[in-house]
């Protein structure tokens, strides 16, 4: 019988413990209580993803398909690690391969802000940049046949790569959160895709526990997510990529799953801008686009509450901070190049609170 704990198991074995040992070292994120009118009687909750060491929600993205890849003996000693990424996932996916000791290529489009670009540098990574989205996934998969590669592909693994069950994922991380607040089943979960692993995720684990609480999913201009949805085409393309970086995409991915979704929500790219920035004025929170797009949607569904008399929570994400993005989306210059004027949606949500109606 050959022994099956040397060589390569023994590196896996060794590289799987290191992971492991990180996520034990590491406290759960914050999940912070956004304040809003008495009256109204909704509660908002956003859980702060930007606090993981690799500075985003892609930090449980990249850990799941890290330990995916050893478990199916796709990643080995020395193997270089590639992805098609527009940012973050890269920067988690970069500190991972530094802590296993592995190379690291990111394959992203040059609109990516430098800000991430630095970041997987500091992580030890490399960039390769490419000239359209959609360019991304023949490169990345190019790149790994010729270095000794494994291409991670987030959007085809990461909706098979994280337990839905619960195992310390997202949702079952919520839902312990939640456990003494005043409605700790909440009415509404909202989140953005990107890979759609996150919707996924939480989709089944609210089937799978049988919670009342719907999952509503943002979409930006652009993305092929949101028509491919309403239109039931499991391959719908835009060919267009979305301005919102981390999510929307121009096809419909691997791991987007739009049958545990409940509701979509189409919100301008200008839209996410000024929700953005209206979170840091109403919450003291400094968050980039994506979670603007969250809140977006999320001003919508506590509108249709307020107006129908619902009383409970709703739960979105921040996704990243806003440090990331000092370059292009708080940067006025970049916006108006851009051709994106947050102001008259900064207007929508300023009579929003004014009030409680939602009048775009």
């Amino acid at each position: 019988m050959s022994n099956v704990s040397s060589g390569a198991r023994a590196w896996a074995d060794e590289a799987i413990r290191k992971i492991n040992a990180e996520n034990n070292r590491s406290a759960d994120t914050h999940l912070y209580s956004v304040p809003l009118p008495e009256h109204w009687g909704v509660q908002l909750y956003l859980k702060d993803e930007s606090t993981h060491r690799s500075g985003s929600l892609k930090h449980r993205l990249a850990r799941s398909l890290f330990l995916f890849g050893l478990v199916n003996g796709w990643i080995a000693e020395g193997t270089t690690i590639v992805e098609a990424s527009s940012g973050s996932t890269a920067v988690s996916e970069a500190y991972f391969a530094q802590l296993l000791g592995l190379p690291f290529i990111a394959v992203m489009t040059r609109t990516t802000s430098p800000e991430k670009i630095a970041l997987i540098e500091q992580f030890g990574g490399a960039c390769l940049l490419v000239d359209h989205a959609s360019e991304v996934y023949a490169a990345a998969a190019e790149v790994a046949a010729t270095s000794n590669g494994h291409y991670m592909d987030q959007f085809t693994y990461a909706e098979r790569a994280t337990d839905w069950r619960g195992n310390n994922n997202i949702a079952e991380s919520i839902f312990g959160q939640l456990a003494l607040e005043e409605h700790p089943v909440p009415r509404w979960i909202v989140v953005g895709a990107g890979t759609g692993g996150t919707s996924a995720t939480i989709g089944r684990y609210l089937r799978y526990h049988r919670h009342d609480t719907g999952l509503t999913v943002v979409d930006p201009e652009n993305s092929a997510f949101y028509p491919g949805w309403r239109s039931g085409a499991a391959d719908f393309s835009t060919g267009r990529p979305s301005r919102i970086e981390g999510i929307g995409r121009p096809r419909m991915e691997p791991s987007f799953v739009p049958t545990v979704i409940d509701r979509m929500i189409q919100v301008p790219d200008a839209a996410s801008v000024a929700a953005m920035r209206h979170l840091r004025a109403l919450a003291g929170l400094h968050a980039g686009p994506s979670t603007g797009t969250n809140l977006w949607g999320v001003w919508q569904l506590v509108a249709e509450m307020i107006a129908e008399g619902q009383r409970g929570s709703i739960v979105s994400l921040m996704c990243d901070g806003g440090d990331r993005y000092a370059g292009n989306y708080y940067s006025p210059a970049w916006l108006a190049a851009q051709g994106l004027d947050p102001e008259p949606h900064e207007k929508t949500l300023r009579e929003f609170f004014d009030s409680g109606i939602w009048n775009p």
